[in-house]
């Protein structure tokens, strides 16, 4: 760092902040920025793909889209990897010529991004204003000059900002405080007359807004104008729905411009971090949210999206009874699905033998699903249905990207901490390999789910095996019996190193430890068996369509027409003696701890003995709270919409992988340092 009265022409480095005032939140702040990043990165390549790939969609509309997403990507790759760099591992310099080079990306692209929206906007223009002089007008080379334009105006007017900032001394400091190379924040570290830099910024912001934004505005006029000519009203607002998803994307880009500028020369009285956060949402938002735009809105680029994930034969459907028809009428086409599936069912029921009463097919769709006829039952459904987001199901391929999203994060973070425990030998203590073990019944418990739940998402993939079924119940009731039995073992140990210290090493040793692990096995696997089996002995003549997108035992046992008051007693008895026994047993603990912490004479200590409960506390509550509200809904919520039961069942199951890596890498230093350990070995 140099001081305020030294100088340096041409700095090796300079030291990004991150989001200054919020250092603290960087790992938590990542998360949101990371997954961000992860949309943009996705969408914006999926839309590159199916344009690229589909000669149909090689028409000027979506050639120009494909620009707007290769701009959006190199937009967003330009500064996000090293703003999570500064938030995981805090790595904060970054090279003079590297800074210069970023500055030049993220001006130069966000110019291409505002003429890009202004071409767009003539497409619009000439589509609805000049219908027949569209393929005349906007031809092939047209767009390629168009494109070349762009290009030609963002190099030229940036290409001077690096050549400028090159001539100035740096007597202010070298410490950027922003999380990327931004050209304001460079020129304020200048000790030279920065006025001309400051005039040209301001010249080519001014120039590219207004004037961009004034032709966009001026298209639309023209566009309302002749819209408004249309005779039918039908005609009306098809013309103008095809320009909705633009003009999406252009409050998504100008809004976030616009505040942002005003809020620096307005809001001066505002913390810094309001400023940086703003300008990283002016940069992230766009990029993130166009390709959804144009997915949700767009019929073709929606059509072929979907078609990269679902069979053919349900896009032809969708495709020939309308998509605008589909989303009204949402919940309908919900029953018909399942007035198919029932169609499936009765074949293999007829095949089993089972008769079904054929003049039921006019009722209703949900009691017609796999009933038999009279009084007849089926001990064994040859299959059970899935279901995903219950009314949700023609956005299931979106909802599928925050879901796969959640399973990475629990799968990678779950395996570092076990691949980390496991190599670093200073981790081998009693505290750390309860850690892995709570890792393992993480990974365990997302790996039961995750095939079924996007299989249901991606393929519509609703069957499910009975037997299969049955075994997928056993390993998501087992893993969960043994995490609350492995937070239960984290409390015992929390008790001995806060209550006895001395005697630590000697009462938790290895071979102890070795057979508390196989105690939590056992007695995950061995409680659940009578109930799987009680399960294969209830006879099934409701609907055979299960409210969740995995099998979950009160959900498989609603749809029984025997008496199920012994599986309703036996399952509540297993719950009330392990994780309501447990969360008893850890209420114990910790009232034991504290009040053993509350005998320590020094407040420092204090704090730091009971510093060491956080992360566990943490884990129990995210494990205890969702279970206990999926417990309480299923019992007393049965008029609650389907939708509420669905989304806190999976809150319970994914919730908990997700953030366990993360809280345990936040708060532990150790498990903090053999992770950075992995990534940077030099810097640790």
């Amino acid at each position: 760092m140099l001081t305020s009265n030294i100088t340096s022409a041409h700095p090796v480095v300079f030291l990004l902040m991150g989001i200054p005032g919020l250092e603290h939140l960087h790992i938590w702040i990542s998360i949101p920025f990371c997954f961000a990043y992860s949309l943009a990165l996705l969408g914006n390549c999926t839309l590159l793909f199916i344009i690229w790939a589909d000669a149909a969609l090689h028409e000027p509309m979506y050639l120009f889209l494909a620009m707007l997403a290769a701009i959006d990507l190199v937009l967003s790759s330009s500064t996000l990897p090293k703003m999570l760099a500064i938030f995981w591992f805090r790595d904060r310099e970054i090279n003079f010529y590297a800074c210069m080079v970023q500055m030049f990306f993220l001006h130069s692209f966000s110019i291409m991004e505002s003429a890009v929206l202004l071409a767009m906007a003539f497409d619009r223009f000439v589509a609805i204003c000049k219908p027949l002089h569209y393929t005349m007008v906007l031809t092939g080379p047209l767009i390629i000059k168009i494109g070349m334009a762009a290009v030609t105006r963002a190099v030229a007017l940036m290409t001077p900002l690096p050549f400028l900032l090159r001539r100035f001394h740096y007597c202010r400091g070298l410490v950027i405080a922003h999380c990327y190379c931004e050209h304001m924040a460079v020129v304020r570290l200048a000790c030279g007359d920065t006025q001309f830099n400051n005039i040209y910024g301001i010249a080519v912001a001014t120039f590219i807004v207004v004037l961009d934004l004034l032709f966009i505005i001026l298209s639309y006029i023209f566009i309302l104008q002749a819209v408004l000519q249309l005779a039918s009203q039908e005609a009306r607002y098809k013309a103008f729905g095809t320009c909705v998803s633009h003009i999406g994307a252009i409050l998504a880009f100008y809004a976030p411009v616009i505040i942002s500028s005003v809020m620096h020369r307005v809001a001066h009285w505002a913390a810094p971090h309001v400023h940086i956060l703003l300008a990283n949402f002016y940069l992230l938002f766009p990029p993130m949210v166009n390709p959804m735009i144009y997915g949700v809105k767009n019929k073709q680029i929606h059509e072929r999206v979907l078609g990269l994930f679902l069979r053919k034969d349900i896009i032809n459907n969708w495709v020939e009874n309308g998509w605008d028809k589909e989303v009204k009428i949402g919940q309908k086409d919900m029953n018909m699905g399942r007035h198919m599936l029932a169609k499936a069912v009765d074949e293999r029921g007829k095949s089993n033998g089972d008769v079904e009463d054929k003049d039921s097919t006019n009722g209703d769709t949900l009691s017609s699903l796999t009933m038999p006829a009279s009084n007849q039952s089926v001990p064994h459904p040859a299959v059970f249905f899935l279901t995903g987001i219950p009314g949700f199901e023609i956005y299931h391929v979106w909802i599928s990207i925050p879901f796969c999203c959640l399973y990475a994060i629990a799968i990678s973070g779950n395996g570092m901490i076990l691949f980390v425990i496991i190599t670093e030998s200073t981790l081998h203590e009693p505290m750390y390999y309860f850690l892995s073990m709570l890792s393992f019944t993480d990974l365990g418990l997302c790996l039961s789910t995750l095939v079924t739940v996007l299989g249901v998402l991606w393929f519509n993939a609703q069957e499910i095996n009975f037997d299969a079924c049955i075994s997928q119940m056993f390993f998501i009731h087992g893993f969960t019996f043994m995490e609350s039995s492995v937070l239960l073992a984290m409390a015992f140990d929390r008790f001995i190193a806060i209550c006895n210290p001395l005697r630590y090493a000697t009462i938790l040793t290895n071979s102890r430890i070795t057979k508390v692990g196989f105690a939590i096995v056992i007695r995950g696997t061995t409680t659940l068996v009578p109930l799987l089996l009680l399960l294969k002995h209830l006879s099934f003549c409701h609907s055979h369509v299960l409210h969740h997108s995995y099998c979950f035992h009160p959900d498989v046992m609603k749809l029984s027409c025997t008496d199920t008051k012994i599986n309703s007693a036996f399952g509540l008895a297993i719950v009330i003696s392990t994780a309501g026994l447990d969360s008893v047993l850890i209420l114990l603990s910790y009232v034991l701890i504290i009040h053993s912490v509350l005998r320590i004479a020094s407040r420092e200590e204090r704090k730091k003995a009971f510093g060491t409960c956080v992360s566990h506390i943490s884990a129990v509550a995210l494990f205890y709270i969702p279970m206990i509200s999926l417990s309480l809904v299923h019992r007393f919520g049965k008029h609650a919409p389907p939708l509420v039961h669905t989304l806190i069942a999976n809150v319970y199951l994914l919730i908990p992988p997700v953030m366990n890596p993360i809280i345990y890498s936040v708060k532990t230093k150790q498990i903090r340092k053999a992770v950075l350990k992995v990534f940077l070995s030099k810097l640790i």
